[in-house]
């Protein structure tokens, strides 16, 4: 079921779509928190270690994955909005079209650079083969990881938040059990979890599939509706693959800050790993309001309705706010805890101190990351996705000069404040930037006004011409 996000009140819409995708990401998290907590349990600290040492490269690709998906979704909310089914329909085919050609692109990629680059990050060499067993065959999972994105990004541009999170729920179950098959009974180790994961995450993205063929009218697509377009081709990765680059260079800061922390030896190394999964579960609610600004804001710019987009951003920063200070008494009081999952109490106690220090740094900077997550997807779903990249930019540029100068020169207490600092400087452009360009829609909203007029009032005017107009307030022009 459709859900037109351009009608009600926007803080009830934006809690309305928030909260299934909070659910959703909940249990895209438990993937990996079940791989974390089973290896931790079973294969000991040095396996343990040996996937976290992958999680930077783990984002650097499949980042890219997430964000090109959630970028192409961007014209397709768009289109919704302004009830243009028809280039939905083709906007969906080029999806399809171009979600391949991606999963080949990167599969080539990938595959035959994973081990060089583990080394270039200086991974410790006893966790090099866990790393390399566990993030080769995620690697090779990075079709089932598209199909899965780009289903269920297309849901959610439709309005609809609740779907992909009953798949991701049947998903989790396949992952749990898999894994303790895979680990526990045939003892395959961390290749084990790695493919429980990709087996899920296929499983998922197929549900996604089945679903929206089934129960989406305005999806059922002719054959013309098949045909790859230019012009379809090219604003779907222009939107896509600024999105998915700033992912990957966000990513680049981070794989430049684990180096340095590899440097601080296996133990340091695990209990970042550690912090960094419990920071993953409990960032879960700023990326759910970061997905609903995208598509409230996509619905909203298709339609015209400039003030609701205003008053969607607002909504979600208030939502974040109040979920800032749960985040903080969580992290201050539960990290102690939540360390158990991932490892008996006798090992906990080793990574610990590690783990705490840089779980508070990330908690008390929430309110700086709150800001990057809804200004910048706010930004994107008013069609300005290359703005992303110089957030990104920054982020990157922050956190490798943690990496390169503050490590060496104040050790961990650096690595700590990496994350809050590159959340810092990225805020400083995007929240400019977000009134910037929502004055700029505003301005070419009353452009394409005027020139409607002027050829409603003419005699003489070609079809291409009236079509152009009607499409203008959601076209990008970044």
């Amino acid at each position: 079921m459709t859900h037109d996000l351009t009608t009600g009140k926007p803080l009830r819409d934006i809690w309305q779509f928030a909260v299934p995708v909070l659910f959703g990401l909940l249990l895209q998290q438990v993937y990996s928190l079940v791989d974390t907590a089973i290896v931790g349990h079973a294969l000991g600290v040095m396996a343990l270690g040996g996937v976290g040492a992958t999680g930077s490269v783990n984002f650097l690709v499949i980042g890219f994955c997430g964000g090109l998906c959630t970028g192409m979704a961007i014209p397709l909310a768009q289109a919704f909005g302004a009830g243009d089914y028809r280039q939905l329909r083709r906007y969906v085919a080029g999806c399809v079209w171009l979600g391949i050609a991606m999963s080949a692109l990167l599969l080539a990629l990938t595959l035959p650079t994973t081990r060089a680059l583990l080394k270039l990050m200086g991974t410790p060499e006893e966790q090099m083969g866990y790393a390399y067993d566990y993030i080769f065959i995620i690697f090779i999972g990075i079709p089932a990881t598209i199909l899965y994105n780009m289903g269920a990004c297309v849901l959610r541009s439709l309005g609809d938040s609740k779907s992909p999170v009953w798949f991701l729920a049947i998903a989790s179950v396949i992952n749990i059990v898999l894994d303790l098959l895979t680990v526990c009974v045939l003892g395959m180790g961390v290749a084990g979890a790695a493919i429980a994961t990709v087996v899920s995450q296929l499983g998922s993205g197929v549900l996604c599939v089945w679903y929206k063929r089934k129960h989406f009218e305005v999806l059922h697509m002719e054959k013309d509706d098949w045909r790859l377009r230019k012009a379809e081709a090219l604003r779907l990765l222009g939107m896509g693959v600024p999105v998915g680059l700033q992912f990957s260079i966000t990513a680049i800061g981070s794989v430049m800050l684990q180096s340095a922390v590899n440097s601080l030896g296996a133990v340091c190394v695990s209990g970042v790993a550690v912090a960094s999964k419990i920071y993953m579960l409990l960032c879960c609610p700023f990326d759910a309001l970061a997905m609903a600004a995208t598509n409230f804001t996509g619905q909203n710019l298709g339609a015209g309705k400039y003030d609701r987009i205003r008053q969607g951003t607002y909504a979600c920063l208030l939502l974040g706010i109040i979920y800032c200070a749960i985040y903080i008494v969580i992290a201050r009081f539960g990290t102690q805890y939540l360390v158990l999952l991932f490892m008996n109490a006798d090992e906990a106690q080793s990574v610990l101190d590690y783990t705490q220090r840089i779980s508070y740094a990330y908690a008390y900077g929430t309110p700086l990351l709150l800001g990057v997550n809804v200004f910048r997807l706010s930004i994107q779903g008013m069609g300005y996705s290359r703005l992303s990249l110089i957030s990104g930019l920054l982020e990157m540029i922050a956190r490798t000069a943690v990496g390169i100068w503050g490590v060496p020169q104040f050790g961990f207490a650096a690595a700590c404040l990496a994350s809050p600092l590159a959340w810092a400087l990225a805020d400083c452009f995007l929240i400019p930037a977000y009134y910037g360009c929502l004055n700029a829609r505003r301005r070419q909203a009353a452009r394409g006004r005027k020139e409607r007029l002027s050829i409603q009032d003419s005699r003489s005017v070609s079809h291409s011409a009236q079509i152009r107009v009607q499409r203008l307030a959601y076209q990008a022009d970044p």
